[in-house]
């Protein structure tokens, strides 16, 4: 019997960023071959994998991803995972919608490893009123940063507080990007 795939999309976390725990994207393709999926795309330098896989539980995905990179690269590399359909669906519901968007305007999405539910009231604003949790859905934070308000925001800060730490963020734009590369391929 041949098995379903599926099209995943892997976020890495703390990966390429300011010097520290480099995976070059052609050594992350080739661990990720390795693995057995197929038709891999890495999409910017920050660990955002877009692949087929036989179809299988995520946290087992995740499990056999964040094993074998830790085993390769030498270093933890939390892996949160969705199937293109999660992302899609997001997508398509466009969060931000009604969100006038300026050159000081960021839009991020972050995804938790567990969808937890937490005693935060939505839409949350920071006392300063740059940073805005608008919603958190299917293990989906949408948030906003204000940066004509506050240019060094501590908005992970406050995530992280609420969420732990089990979680990774994206500009919106990196999604937009990721649902056109997969119209496109």
């Amino acid at each position: 019997m041949k098995l379903h795939k599926e099209k995943y999309v892997a976020f890495l976390r703390g990966i390429n960023v300011g010097g520290h725990h480099k995976v070059p994207m052609a050594d992350l393709k080739k661990v990720l071959k390795n693995l057995g999926f197929e038709n891999c795309i890495t999409l910017l330098n920050s660990g955002n994998i877009i692949f087929e896989a036989d179809e299988q539980p995520i946290k087992s995905l995740e499990q056999k991803l964040s094993s074998k990179l830790e085993s390769h690269f030498g270093f933890a590399i939390p892996t949160i995972t969705r199937t293109y359909n999660e992302i899609n669906r997001t997508f398509v519901e466009a969060p931000f919608k009604n969100i006038e968007v300026t050159k000081d305007i960021r839009l991020y999405i972050s995804f938790l490893k567990e969808d937890k539910k937490i005693e935060l009231e939505l839409p949350w604003i920071s006392q300063d009123g740059s940073f805005k949790v608008l919603q958190n859905s299917n293990g989906n934070i949408i948030s906003i940063l204000d940066l004509s308000i506050n240019k060094t925001p501590k908005a992970m800060e406050v995530l992280e507080k609420h969420y732990g730490k089990d979680i990774t963020t994206r500009n919106w734009n990196t999604i937009v990007r990721i649902v056109n590369k997969i119209a496109t391929t």
